[in-house]
């Protein structure tokens, strides 16, 4: 079994820049030695959902906009500037990468936390259309579906890292 060093050092940014959520998941015994993707992903959700309204509102806000600043200044975490690269936001247009920042201003000023969504699979048009789309949803809405996909992502960073089974 990890220590909890391990643990943290290892799983701690599952949740972007939230290694409390590790730090809680093996701290109330929800880790035991089997570690598989199902496992550790059931364990720090529970820690997630568990979490308060501003913890979780924190962790939303520890997510770098999309093809944004962070990504400019090469500053992203390592799983996510894989994951935007993957969707092609890293070879964006002059006026693509316009309507992304345009769209992260707007977002934010909305909803006070950034653009979330599990890029795999997807590229930069299918990218726009969910933030076109999702722009509309009310506060309520939006941070439900913003915390779905941090679950989301929080899964295929641990597919990276575990066995499924």
């Amino acid at each position: 079994m990890l220590s909890r060093d391990e643990f943290v050092s290892r799983f701690g940014g599952v949740f972007e820049h939230s290694p409390f959520v590790a730090e809680r998941a093996y701290d109330d015994g929800f880790i035991g030695d089997e570690l598989t993707v199902d496992r550790v992903h059931t364990a720090l959700v529970a820690i997630f959902r568990a979490a308060s309204p501003e913890e979780r509102l924190g962790v939303l806000r520890a997510h770098p906009d999309l093809a944004g600043r962070l990504a400019i200044a090469g500053e992203l975490t390592e799983d996510s500037k894989k994951e935007q690269a993957g969707a092609g936001l890293d070879r964006l247009s002059a006026e693509e990468h316009t309507r992304f920042t345009n769209l992260n201003t707007a977002y934010v000023e909305k909803f006070g936390f950034p653009f979330i969504i599990a890029v795999k699979g997807l590229n930069k048009d299918d990218i726009l259309a969910a933030f076109e789309k999702r722009i509309d949803n009310t506060r309520d809405d939006e941070f439900a579906t913003a915390t779905a996909q941090v679950e989301r992502i929080a899964l295929l960073r641990l597919e990276a890292l575990l066995p499924t089974r």
